[in-house]
Order: C-alpha cells, then structure tokens, then sequence
C-alpha cells in the first residue's frame, strides 16, 4: 500500500484508529498530519544519506552543491565520481563510500530503489539495510518519504519514540526494540502511524521532529552559494566584533 495523497493519508489513518482506537485521541490533538514526499531512486535517498547527522542549513547546502555538481544526479556519475570531487563538495569519506557502493548496486542489478514500494515493509527494509552504509533508520525513512510506503516503520526515531511516550503514557521513552512491539499491530499501516505521531510531536513539543532530510523543498530554499555567502558574511562579522 502507498502514500500519494493527503486522501491517502487520511484513508489510512481511518483503518489505523480502527485498529488502535487510542490513536483517535492522537488525532484529535495533533490535527489532521500532511504528507511529506520526496524523490525517490538514487537522488532521494543521497539526499537523506546527506543530510545524517548534520543540521538542516549545512545538509541543504552540500545536497545543492552535489545536485548542481552532477547534474542531472545519477548513480552512475556518483560511482564514477573521483573521491576529491565529491569530498570538495562537502562530503565526509564515509558518506562518499556509501553513494558509491549504492553506485555501484544499482549499476549492477543488486537492487531496483523503485520496485521497493511494491514489497511489504519488512522485506524492502532488509533489502536497504543490506547496501553498505544504510542503517534501519535511513532504510525506513526511504521508504516512508521516497515511496510513500504506507507500512514503513522508523522504529528508531528519537522523536516518534518521544511522541509515542506522552501519548500512551509511558514511564520512559521506548527504544527501538519496544517500538516494534508497540507497532505490531497497526500492520499495515504503521507508515500512516508515524506520520501521526510526528505531528503530534509537533503539537506537544512545539517543534518539527520530522527528519530534516526529508523536507520538502521550497522556493525560499537557499543555494549552496548563498549559504557559503551567509556564512562568509558571519565570520567576517565575528572578526569585527560585530
């Protein structure tokens, strides 16, 4: 089942409270959550494989800087790319091993990004995981924002590890592990649960928890040299004691 509309969304999350009728009161004060779509295939996920473990402005700019680098961005460029091009881009060795090695599986068959929608989560899970550098956070995430797989499950999301503390009234915040669990049987809508449990975090913490990588873009975007400009402009003024 897929995610391509907020009617889907709202299809879904019907059959979800009619599995789990605690998640009516989840509704109710988050509000009616959006959905959030990205590319998908090699482009969608390099950009959440980008955006790990940085912030929001400095993802941006090198996902501008390698789109504009390789474009249009395609896997078999990245792979074919030397490793002094793309770490001038701003990408950390690990990351260049990573979209490489995605490169290099697509190149060879190993894998079809696309066909993944059509597998049940768990299965399109295992065949993420299995490429070099993709952990089961991004594999999810994947599948949830590029696919808009409507049973993909980030079972390790801080924030939907919070949101689901405060709305079922847990003495502490579940792990991973006890996400799973907690998740069994919204099957197959836990896609749809995590996209309600965002927006609830949203609401109670006053902040978007949803995965920076996964924004989608706007035209008030900046562009990587505006970004390098921005942050010219602020050191300069550091050196001024302004």
């Amino acid at each position: 089942m897929r995610l391509h509309s907020d009617s889907d969304l709202g299809n879904g999350l019907t059959a979800l409270i009619a599995r789990d009728a605690r998640l009516a009161a989840v509704l109710q004060a988050a509000g009616m959550p959006s959905l959030r779509r990205r590319p998908a295939g090699f482009a969608g996920l390099s950009a959440i494989i980008c955006a790990q473990q940085l912030s929001t402005a400095s993802a941006s700019a090198i996902w501008n800087r390698l789109a504009a680098a390789f474009d249009p961005l395609h896997h078999d460029s990245v792979r074919r790319a030397h490793p002094r091009k793309l770490a001038a881009i701003g990408l950390s060795k690990p990351k260049i091993r990573t979209l490489k090695a995605i490169g290099t599986a697509i190149a060879r068959g190993d894998i079809d990004l696309d066909a993944l929608a059509d597998m049940e989560a768990d299965a399109a899970h295992a065949a993420l995981i299995r490429l070099h550098g993709v952990g089961p956070w991004t594999a999810d995430i994947y599948l949830l924002f590029c696919l808009g797989h409507a049973d993909a499950w980030p079972a390790g999301d801080l924030a939907l590890q919070e949101a689901a503390r405060v709305a079922f009234g847990l003495r502490r915040r579940p792990d991973a592990r006890a996400m799973v669990k907690l998740a069994e049987p919204w099957r197959p809508w836990r896609g749809v649960a995590a996209h309600l449990l965002w927006a609830y975090y949203r609401k109670i913490k006053q902040r978007d928890g949803t995965p920076a990588a996964v924004q989608p873009a706007t035209g008030t975007t900046r562009s990587a040299k505006q970004e390098d400009q921005a942050a010219m402009r602020k050191k300069q003024q550091a050196a001024h004691g302004r």
